[in-house]
């Protein structure tokens, strides 16, 4: 898959199960044009005349091209269960990432709930800081207007990206709208970079988890933290990573390696796509999810593990061979993936288990650079380096991490009521010091000398954070000691129902402020 320069770019094949499309392909006629303008009316699909079709779960069309295949089902306990140990993570992610790191990679592998992908996509990836960091900058790239040669080569790109999605289906419907922006906005972001048809499919997938703001930053983590020099205009990193990823498959499949090199077959032919869209054209939605997820968390490693399972288990047998005697044969071969290898928990077993490292990686990195400069000689493209996942994102741009943890919803002093509660609050204990000291003051007659408990110390008894205000009281030693008390009580409860309030108001703007996106 080339930049993007118009229309004629060459583009790598989708392979079997593959989202690919035109949106032409669904129109039910001509009427097409007329009901894409009623598009603002219900959703996309059904403004397109889809209502009748049944969705599945992850928004496709039923029946269409690459939303068919086995599922793994996990039992709704079990996905309960899920939520509430990542809805703990996520409250308290900053801990999590510096001490448990390997639960959470553990927990990525299992797969992430999919009412909390969005939003641990945004945590994973580090777009949640970059958003906070730059805050309005998004709104900014929105209203500006775009530079001319790229907004028509994106708008011609719209109707390809997962046409058989309920986001996607309708012509200038939401999600397209959308998809339009994002990619506008990188363009703004990152000019001498521009636009590349691969970043597309990135986006899409993205809007389809959160909204268009989150969606931009995570672009931005992707295309900068992630892949970076992917989507630059001579394609230089891409082609690098072809031969790290072709040396790593001798060790991995001496098979499938020997035949690659004897039909002389370059990997940019089967993995640039692959690759450069992290296989969401590629394997079933089910597999591009978990994929995904393990993607975000350990970084391209798992891009290259797929890769290597792909091409060990098409092209590492005999027998699998016998049908690819030929250079077209063993391309068609990889184009039409059996359906077995690339369902979810198969291929996902294997990723989990092959032994590549970064380690291995950043070696083999290092030899094929040289060998580049000896042959070619410098990159043109400077990219920043690479981060392998959310570890080292974190640590190479440390955050503002603590401001993630969202407050509590209701925060109550010890003593206070609970809403719709009867009765009024019980007054504060007094310490046993305090009573034996009132006893003697009363045994003695000097009850009208003790000392009235301070404004503070009740407040502080009460639970109350704000500060004390200052209250006219009389001389305390001509007031009745009961007055005393009882006017010390109300002025605490009254203190601390103020307090619930500003409390409960405080958490209540930092709950809201908490974008969680189901």
């Amino acid at each position: 898959m080339a930049k993007s320069r118009g229309e004629n770019g060459p583009r790598a094949p989708a392979a079997e199960g593959s989202l690919s499309g035109t949106r032409e392909s669904l129109a039910p006629g001509p009427d097409a044009a007329a009901a894409d303008e009623l598009s603002s009316l219900g959703s996309d699909s059904e403004a397109n005349g889809f209502a009748e079709r049944r969705i599945d779960k992850f928004g496709f069309i039923v029946g269409s091209q690459g939303a068919e295949g086995a599922l793994e089902e996990v039992p709704l306990e079990v996905l309960r269960q899920r939520e509430s140990k990542w809805l703990d993570m996520l409250n308290n992610w900053d801990k999590w990432m510096a001490k448990k790191h390997k639960k959470i990679r553990l927990r990525c592998q299992k797969g992430i709930p999919p009412s909390l992908r969005g939003r641990a996509w945004q945590y994973l990836s580090g777009g949640k800081v970059k958003l906070q960091q730059n805050p309005g900058k998004f709104d900014e790239l929105d209203m500006s207007p775009g530079d001319p040669k790229w907004l028509d080569v994106i708008e011609r790109d719209l109707h390809r990206q997962f046409p058989f999605h309920e986001m996607f289906v309708s012509r200038g419907g939401h999600g397209q709208q959308d998809l339009f922006r994002v990619l506008k906005a990188y363009t703004l972001y990152r000019p001498e970079e521009g636009y590349c048809q691969a970043q597309a499919p990135i986006a899409a997938v993205l809007l389809m988890h959160m909204p268009a703001e989150q969606a931009f930053w995570c672009l931005v983590q992707i295309c900068e933290k992630y892949l970076p020099g992917y989507y630059s205009e001579k394609l230089e990193a891409i082609q690098l990573d072809g031969e790290i990823l072709f040396s790593l498959l001798q060790k991995v499949s001496p098979v499938a390696h020997k035949h690659l090199s004897r039909q002389k077959i370059d990997p940019l032919l089967y993995m640039t796509e692959w690759f450069m869209c992290a296989f969401a054209r590629t394997l079933p939605w089910s597999s591009v999810l978990r994929v995904w997820d393990m993607f975000f968390c350990e970084g391209v490693k798992i891009i290259f593990r797929v890769g290597l399972v792909l091409l060990k288990h098409a092209l590492g047998s005999p027998e699998k061979l016998k049908a690819c005697q030929g250079q077209y044969e063993t391309i068609e071969q990889l184009r039409s993936l059996s359906p077995k290898i690339m369902q979810e928990a198969f291929l996902v077993q294997e990723v989990v288990e092959l032994p590549v490292t970064e380690r291995q990686i950043e070696r083999e990195h290092l030899i094929q650079l040289r060998r580049w400069q000896e042959t070619r000689g410098e990159l043109q493209c400077c990219s920043p380096p690479r981060l392998h996942g959310a570890k080292a994102i974190m640590e190479a741009e440390p955050g503002p991490w603590p401001t993630l943890q969202p407050s509590p919803s209701i925060r109550l002093p010890p003593d206070a009521l609970l809403p719709g509660s009867k009765g009024k609050p019980k007054p504060p204990r007094q310490s046993q010091k305090e009573k034996e000291q009132w006893k003697q003051a009363k045994a003695s007659g000097q009850l009208d000398k003790s000392p009235v408990p301070s404004q503070a110390k009740v407040a502080a008894a009460a639970g109350d954070a704000c500060p004390p205000q200052d209250v006219p009281l009389k001389d305390p030693a001509h007031q009745d000691p009961a007055l005393q008390d009882s006017a010390t009580q109300d002025s605490a409860h009254h203190r601390s129902q103020d307090s619930v309030h500003h409390h409960s108001q405080e958490s209540l703007t930092s709950q809201e402020s908490e974008d969680t996106y189901l």
